[in-house]
């Protein structure tokens, strides 16, 4: 998109307050021009037609369609940036979850009053800039994954017990820690996970990966360890940290201050375990996202021996965060998503040996 061009948004709600707040929060960014409003899915077809907005922002309960039926047609027939403005209760978290599925960029929680969305404005600004120049999904949506998978190993696993896997996204990072998280195999050294999702969603987020993954997979809480074989997601709004005590390592969840206007953030996470020998035994990774969180702490953990990789460009819906921690040497390589848990597994296979004990899969205790 032109530089001086500016993104082009229909706001798709039937809520006055909701579409006056978001063009106005939208229109004080000069980058940004509100071009239509729609007041429901069968009118923001035909400002579509009429304006060709760069980006939608989409309210999920609507009248005469829903939200969810309209973005799965909209993303077979006319797919584009959509940007998910739902409501933070149960259900709005599970319609929220299963829009990012449909191939809806990005989701923010609604404010429930008028000066609720001061801090949110800004966030709202920086998903339509990232959802403007994201790779959109063509064709039908993915098949839906609905049952808990098991995927088999290619031999023994056997690790170091300072060993984990650190792994950080932002925009389109949902479905692509999805992919990864639901083709590994239970018995892989502990995964901590810093995925920039807004609070009251991330809950609702780490449930539906439990449900799918061959592991645990948790909202993390401080002061709990990260143990084998369980993967923790840094609640949304709180950063989430390891800290090696005696023989294994503990989470920290913390509210201080944004960095790189993220909180949670990636770069927290990587150079919280990047100081002493346990990175050596780590393995971090930088996937899909806007922005540059995360390339700091990489380049750092690499430093002190950790591998490290990052989301090849062909496969990031947004190769913003993967391309900076490439082209500062934090990344050791680029990977394709679909082979990203193939190579997360073959750091922590067994070597071949005869006196190797058959399907090991506990960590070696280390002297």
């Amino acid at each position: 998109m032109s530089a001086l061009r500016k993104i082009r948004v229909l706001i798709v709600d039937d809520s006055a307050f909701i579409q006056k707040i978001a063009s106005d929060a939208l229109s004080a960014d000069p980058a940004i021009e509100v071009v239509g409003i729609a007041n429901d899915p069968y009118e923001a077809r035909d400002r579509i037609r009429e304006l060709s907005p760069d980006v939608l922002t989409l309210d999920l309960e609507m009248p005469r369609m829903d939200g969810l039926t309209f973005l799965r047609l909209l993303m077979e027939h006319r797919s584009m940036p959509v940007i998910v403005l739902s409501s933070l209760t149960q259900r709005g978290s599970d319609y929220a979850l299963e829009a990012l599925r449909l191939g809806a960029v990005d989701v923010l929680g609604k404010p429930s009053g008028a000066g609720s969305f001061g801090q949110l404005g800004p966030q709202l600004i920086a998903m339509v800039k990232a959802a403007a120049v994201a790779r959109i999904r063509r064709g039908p949506p993915q098949a839906q994954v609905t049952a808990r998978t098991k995927p088999t190993l290619p031999g023994p696993l056997r690790y170091d017990p300072r060993s984990c896997i650190l792994l950080g996204a932002s925009t389109g990072g949902t479905e692509a820690l999805r992919e990864v998280l639901t083709a590994l195999p239970a018995g892989l050294p502990g995964i901590a996970i810093v995925q920039h999702i807004p609070a009251g969603f991330s809950k609702a987020y780490a449930d539906r990966l439990n449900n799918l993954c061959a592991f645990p997979v948790r909202e993390a809480v401080d002061d709990e360890p990260l143990e084998p074989g369980t993967a923790l997601l840094a609640p949304g709004n709180f950063h989430l940290l390891l800290k090696w005590q005696h023989d294994h390592y503990r989470v920290r969840v913390t509210n201080g201050p944004q960095v790189w206007h993220q909180r949670p953030a990636v770069d927290l996470l990587f150079k919280s375990i990047s100081d002493g020998s346990n990175a050596a035994h780590c393995v971090a990774g930088v996937l899909t996202g806007m922005g540059c969180d995360g390339a700091e702490g990489l380049l750092r953990l690499r430093e002190k021996g950790a591998t490290t990789f990052a989301q090849d460009e062909a496969t990031c819906v947004v190769y913003g965060m993967p391309k900076v921690a490439w082209e500062n040497g934090g990344a050791q390589r680029q990977i394709s998503l679909d082979l990203m848990a193939a190579h997360l597994i073959s750091r922590f296979l067994a070597p071949l040996s005869l006196s190797a004990p058959p399907f090991a899969s506990t960590p070696v205790r280390h002297d």
